[in-house]
């Protein structure tokens, strides 16, 4: 094995920021696309949770949380300073993201699933959030930390892209400038188009895809 194996899914918010990383890191990987109703078996035996992304190494290490894969990434190559930012802060509020913002992002999206409050009841849970990512995107000039993008940014994207896509309409309605232009920025970018590209389920007797291309 010459190169590290990814294993990723398209869609989600964690394989998202992994591949950003990666991407912009030039690290090259084989990519193996998954489908979440019917993960390999490869997969389940370096990391039994279950969950993408998942990055095999070539001495056999396996790194199964995305914010880890991101570091790995970033500590070989990081030419466009991600990592420059104060660390407590990026730390603070990736935090506040996956562990908060996140949980009501679920039921938000899934609200048929958490009947006991109503759709907006749990989007208004969300918008606690939103409303200091505005201010801070409105203080910092379009990043969430002083001195352009980093680490933090491309972490929180993917799940504000996750929320504002579960009703875009109504997203780009709302008084949030600022978040609605980082969003769109993003999804604009080279690197998010290079990362959203979509592939076939990976199969065992498949051509081995290098990624990022």
């Amino acid at each position: 094995m010459n190169r590290p194996i990814l294993y990723s899914f398209r869609r989600c918010p964690y394989a998202i920021r992994g591949r950003l990383a990666i991407a912009q890191s030039g690290i090259e990987v084989e990519l193996r696309e998954i489908v979440l109703r019917d993960k390999p078996e490869h997969m389940l035996e370096i990391s039994p949770k279950g969950t993408v992304p998942v990055l095999l190494l070539p001495d056999g290490t396996a790194i199964d949380e995305s914010l880890d894969i991101m570091h790995w990434a970033l500590d070989q190559n990081d030419s466009e300073a991600w990592l420059d930012a104060d660390s407590n802060q990026i730390d603070q509020l990736i935090k506040e993201n996956d562990h908060n913002f996140k949980s009501w992002l679920d039921k938000y999206k899934y609200s048929d699933r958490h009947p006991e409050h109503s759709q907006s009841y749990y989007r208004n849970k969300c918008e606690l959030w939103l409303v200091q990512l505005e201010k801070l995107l409105q203080q910092h000039g379009g990043s969430l930390l002083e001195n352009g993008k980093s680490l933090a940014d491309y972490a929180l994207l993917p799940f504000i892209r996750q929320f504002a896509h579960v009703d875009l309409v109504w997203f780009n309605s709302t008084d949030y400038p600022y978040l609605q232009q980082w969003l769109e920025e993003f999804k604009e970018s080279d690197l998010f188009l290079r990362v959203m590209k979509k592939y076939k389920p990976w199969k065992e007797s498949q051509e081995l895809i290098v990624f990022p291309e």
